[in-house]
């Protein structure tokens, strides 16, 4: 083994592991605080430190990513199911296996200098500045073509926060084109979330309204409750507006969907 400065060690996989976590998030449209996810990416630095250990054997070593990966995932995103941790844990790991064997592709065939690989773990001894900068530009880069692949990737998603009947709540929604449930006398537009992200909330029944649905998979009836207020991504909305509750109607990681009309003009 060369000589292999800790520090650098610890710096290179933080801002690594950053970007393969903020990846994630991307993909899956992850709804996680910052801190979360500096604390998940501290953590992968820490990891780091295995390529200081003797060489292990491929399953041990195999083992040791997977476990380090699953511990990422819990510390920058938590735990909320078995399915969605499981989801979560397998994209990161795809994107950091995919990292991993570009770098030992570039390290086999152009052998730069300062570059090393030790128990899967990449060292560059490049100054922290640098690195931060190719962090960046790496990000930046990855946002501009979810930017620019935005109709063909998948639906855009946006964050909404309701107040109703004095509580106030949070989640992530997937703006629908072809979410035109309505509430049947008002004509009012319907957001539609499962019951099981509006813990918040204390829905009763004697403000409740059935809104009937014909675009959710099938044909039914689903609680509406008028919101009093809302803000999309950060911004207050003029529109009068129904939240409908449903129960294991909407699949996938994001778990309400918002009508295209009531977005325009509200999401840069």
């Amino acid at each position: 083994m060369k000589t292999v400065y800790i520090d650098v060690l610890v710096t290179v996989n933080i801002f690594v592991d950053f970007f393969l976590i903020l990846c994630t998030q991307k993909l899956l449209n992850i709804r996680a605080k910052l801190l979360r996810v500096i604390f998940g990416s501290l953590a992968g630095g820490v990891f780091s430190l295995a390529a200081l250990l003797p060489p292990m054997p491929f399953g041990l070593n195999f083992l040791t990513d997977l476990l380090s990966a699953a511990a990422l995932i819990i510390i920058a995103f938590g735990f909320s199911s078995p399915k969605v941790f499981l989801r979560r844990a397998a994209v990161y790991f795809a994107l950091s296996f995919t990292f991993c064997g570009v770098m030992i592709f570039v390290y086999n065939t152009f052998h730069p200098a300062g570059m090393e690989i030790y128990n899967d773990t990449v060292y560059f001894n490049i100054s922290p500045f640098l690195l931060i900068i190719l962090s960046l530009v790496c990000y930046y880069i990855m946002k501009l073509i979810k930017r620019l692949t935005k109709g063909v990737c998948g639906k855009r998603v946006c964050q909404i926060e309701i107040e109703l009947n004095d509580d106030v709540t949070a989640f992530s929604a997937a703006v629908d084109t072809g979410c035109n449930v309505k509430e049947p006398f008002s004509g009012d537009y319907v957001i539609i979330a499962e019951d099981s992200i509006l813990r918040d909330l204390h829905l009763t029944d004697d403000k409740m309204r059935v809104i009937p649905f014909g675009s959710l998979g099938g044909n039914g009836f689903i609680r509406g409750y008028r919101v009093s207020r809302l803000k999309i991504d950060g911004r207050e909305s003029e529109h009068d507006v129904y939240l409908g509750v449903c129960e294991n109607v909407l699949k996938g990681e994001i778990k309400a969907l918002v009508p295209y009309e009531i977005t325009e003009g509200e999401v840069i």
